[in-house]
């Protein structure tokens, strides 16, 4: 990766960290586009999950379901994560298509 690609990239890391650490205070108490959708579209919206989430509604457990703390750290755990996968993704698809191509 060329010097200007790796600034490009860090900018962007910073700007999604910035936005994932944000976004709890910005975010509005009234449910969201999603939970709003679910509850138009489904008759029983209060399922029980096929499985339990680690980080439950964007908070840490421990740290209490009000405290914008944990929905910091676990918009910026996701976020990482997100950019983790991306990244991993995109370097077996690069050796995938050097294998084919030689």
């Amino acid at each position: 990766m060329s010097p200007k690609n790796k600034k490009f990239v860090l900018g962007g890391i910073v700007v999604a960290l910035v936005i994932a650490i944000l976004a709890p205070f910005l975010a509005s108490s009234n449910p969201d586009g999603l939970d709003s959708t679910m509850e138009k579209v489904m008759s029983n919206p209060e399922t029980e999950p096929a499985f339990e989430s680690p980080l439950p509604d964007y908070t840490i457990p421990v740290l209490g379901e009000d405290n914008p703390l944990g929905g910091v750290i676990s918009m910026v755990i996701g976020t990482l994560l997100v950019l983790g996968i991306a990244y991993g993704l995109g370097i077996i698809l690069k050796n995938k298509n050097k294998e084919e191509n030689t």
